[in-house]
């Protein structure tokens, strides 16, 4: 035993810097994971008798926020593309949950006429709407183009949202006091609305298209909660954090071996999914937030967006344009 103990003593003896420095990393790794987590939603409200759309709600953060809202009691819509993948989610989220009251719609942002099925059909089956969550997004992807002719990006990320929330504003203000969430991203402080070429015709880049949707949203946002003051409608624009899920299935791919090494790395200490939906849900259903309009959030708290994402003038003209590419002009 005396032997053992040595060797034990003189092994640590022999390796104090290595073992310094793997404690060190150990605990610096540790405490850089417990950063990334950030917020979570600590409201406690209950959503009986209230019903929530969410768009993309078959995998990560969009399941997660279902799921969450079908422990709190509501109805909850998942409108989703694939909808193999979307009855699936609905059995777990109603497996998990013990609430029946999970159903599935289809949803395909990158169609104008898949938009407005789904709003007829809505506005024909349920009663009220309480909770709209544009959940939604394709990131990163090749230069490709909706049904309709958009640019891939712009049109599921921003102008499918726009439509969508305008085509059930009506259900919204019938059910006041009603929310409108939109999923935004870090990634529209480095954003600019390219207003003489949206599409991205003359000089495609998959994270400038990605920038620009993500402030799209924001701007959105902005200009749809002052249309909406007075109607008890209120309106969230939010970061949900970096986060291990699918949405960069298109980006890892274009990486150099050695890029594609430390994002595999650094995927282990972003946030999980559970952690990606707390600022969606804070906003969804906290009651402090309930009187507030407008705003940006991060980490369950609100956050100053980037300048050009406060700028009216742009906010007007987006929502402008928005509305003649999706014939609502």
């Amino acid at each position: 035993m005396q032997n053992y103990a040595d060797a034990i003593k003189e092994y640590a003896e022999n390796h104090a810097t290595g073992l310094t420095v793997a404690l060190v990393t150990g605990v610096g790794l540790l405490a850089l994971r417990r950063w990334m987590a950030g917020g979570v939603c600590k409201s406690k409200a209950m959503l009986e008798g209230k019903t929530v759309l969410i768009t993309g709600a078959n995998t990560g953060i969009g399941k997660e926020t279902a799921l969450d809202m079908a422990q709190r009691g509501a109805r909850v819509i998942l409108a989703c593309r694939d909808m193999n993948r979307a009855r699936i989610a609905a059995d777990e989220i109603r497996q998990k949950s013990g609430n029946g009251n999970v159903v599935v719609k289809k949803l395909d942002l990158a169609s104008l006429q898949s938009i407005r099925d789904l709003a007829r059909d809505v506005q024909g089956t349920e009663s009220r709407l309480d909770i709209l969550i544009n959940n939604a997004g394709i990131m990163m992807c090749p230069k490709w183009e909706t049904e309709d002719g958009f640019e891939m990006q712009f049109g599921v990320n921003h102008l499918g949202h726009f439509l969508l929330t305008n085509c059930l504003l009506d259900l919204l203000k019938k059910s006041a006091p009603s929310r409108i969430v939109l999923v935004s991203s870090l990634a529209h402080e480095r954003g600019h609305i390219h207003f003489d070429d949206i599409n991205l015709d003359k000089d495609y880049k998959p994270e400038v298209s990605y920038r620009q949707s993500k402030l799209a949203n924001v701007l959105f946002a902005k200009e749809l909660a002052a249309r909406l003051k007075g109607t008890g409608v209120s309106v969230y624009s939010l970061h949900p954090g970096v986060i291990r899920t699918e949405l960069g299935r298109y980006l890892l791919p274009t990486l150099a071996l050695w890029k594609r090494i430390l994002a595999s790395v650094f995927m282990k200490i972003v946030k999980n999914p559970w952690e990606g939906a707390q600022t969606t849900i804070y906003c969804a259903v906290d009651e402090n937030v309930a009187n507030e309009s407008g705003l940006y959030y991060s980490d369950c708290a609100p956050k100053t967006p980037a300048p050009q994402a406060l700028d009216d003038d742009a906010a007007k003209k987006l929502w402008d344009l928005s509305a003649s590419m999706v014939g609502l002009a």
